[in-house]
């Protein structure tokens, strides 16, 4: 039988799978558009359905491997999935058709979910094995790495002239060697196979409901501003100088949020963590829109950054927990698949809302306050998740 690497060793594979489909992939994107909208050009409405056909295919995606459709070898679904993602990232550089766009995207997003669940899933049983479960605050550090690196990919291509279709070529590059990376460091284990579907027969258990509830309001209150911020702040022109450090101040605020709020969810309780992170998040997504001073916008980016990693990984040790806890046990692939189907929802359509929102009233103010009223309302359905759920004692009915 294969062994299966060291603990430490895994989270770092995570970490560097979760960085290149994620950080980059998904996210680059963001900086990467005031310089798309400018030169393709792309309207705000324009804008936001391709963010949003990204977010739709995470949606997909999310689905299909939350079922048991998708079985087999998860390191190979990971692996993949992660060099899909990778071409259809530099592809974005060979067209200028919008619709061309919107399915790259699709595709890319549908390869973010894969990794997301199936990485997860993967990364999250072998540490469990290994007895160390805590050392997947590193594998969720990855996001915020990825981000902060696509923010200096493209701060420092763009400050010596690359456009922004050499902007994706690069950052494809650097996913194609994450993608050698994860290929050392992640070599085939025990235990590597996911079950097939059983049926459908099994029930979602109460308890998921406020959790699911909370996560799909989580995913549009955080999408708006995390796709549009660079946008925002061109248009702005009294903090157009910090468009270069903006989206890499979320990068970095987020490297720390995994292992931060799970912190304060072992002392005082998951839904605690969930509800506090999404005030904190919903301060900041407010703060972008209300105020027009550097220092402002920059403290939104950072409350942004410093939350949404968090949150997201928050809720999907509390799923899985709840999976493993069930009378029906088994791969906890299904309830992951299920919060970041509604994840994805939210999230696909706070771009398109927003997009469209703004392309009418001329900024993105109204958009950014509904979705920061939408992390009130999810904070408060995740305080209904009962304690027993997320203290670790989910057998209690």
């Amino acid at each position: 039988m294969a062994s299966s690497p060291s603990p430490l060793r895994t989270a770092f594979a995570g970490f560097i799978a979760m960085a290149a489909v994620m950080g980059i992939g998904r996210f680059v994107y963001t900086p990467i558009l005031p310089y798309m909208a400018d030169v393709v050009p792309l309207s705000e409405n324009q804008a936001g359905l391709i963010a949003a056909s990204n977010f739709l295919g995470y949606l997909i995606g999310s689905l299909l491997a939350g079922t048991g459709l998708l079985s087999g070898n998860r390191r190979s679904w990971v692996l993949w999935a992660l060099a899909f993602s990778v071409a259809t990232t530099g592809a974005m550089a060979l067209t200028v058709s919008v619709p061309a766009f919107a399915v790259l995207r699709f595709a890319g997003g549908v390869c973010s979910a894969l990794v997301m669940v199936f990485g997860s899933a993967l990364v999250f049983d072998r540490l469990t094995v290994a007895g160390r479960p805590t050392l997947s605050h590193i594998h969720f550090a990855g996001v915020g790495t990825g981000m902060a690196a696509s923010a200096v990919i493209v701060a420092a291509l763009g400050s010596v002239a690359v456009g922004w279709a050499g902007q994706w070529l690069a950052s494809a590059a650097v996913g194609a060697i994450a993608l050698i990376l994860v290929i050392v460091l992640l070599p085939s284990g025990d235990g590597d196979t996911a079950p097939s579907a059983t049926g459908g027969r099994s029930k979602i258990d109460r308890r998921m409901i406020p959790l699911t509830l909370s996560y799909g309001l989580f995913g549009f209150g955080y999408v708006i501003t995390a796709t549009f911020i660079s946008v925002m702040v061109r248009q702005t022109p009294s903090i157009a100088s910090i468009e270069s450090v903006i989206w890499l101040i979320v990068g970095l605020a987020a490297i720390q949020s995994v292992a931060l709020w799970a912190w304060i969810g072992r002392r005082l309780g998951n839904q605690t963590s969930i509800a506090l992170a999404c005030i904190v998040e919903a301060v900041g997504v407010a703060a972008t829109v209300l105020f027009d001073s550097a220092a402002a916008v920059l403290a939104g980016g950072a409350l942004l950054g410093g939350t949404f990693r968090g949150i997201t990984a928050v809720g999907m040790t509390t799923a899985r927990e709840l999976a493993l806890s069930s009378s029906e046990g088994g791969d906890p692939r299904r309830l992951l698949g299920l919060i970041v189907a509604a994840f994805g929802a939210g999230q696909m359509i706070g771009p398109a809302y927003s997009g469209y929102v703004a392309e009418i009233t001329g900024s993105f103010t109204i958009p950014s306050l509904t979705a920061s009223a939408a992390l009130v309302l999810a904070a408060g359905l995740a305080m209904l998740v009962r304690v027993d759920f997320v203290s670790g004692n989910s057998r209690k009915r």
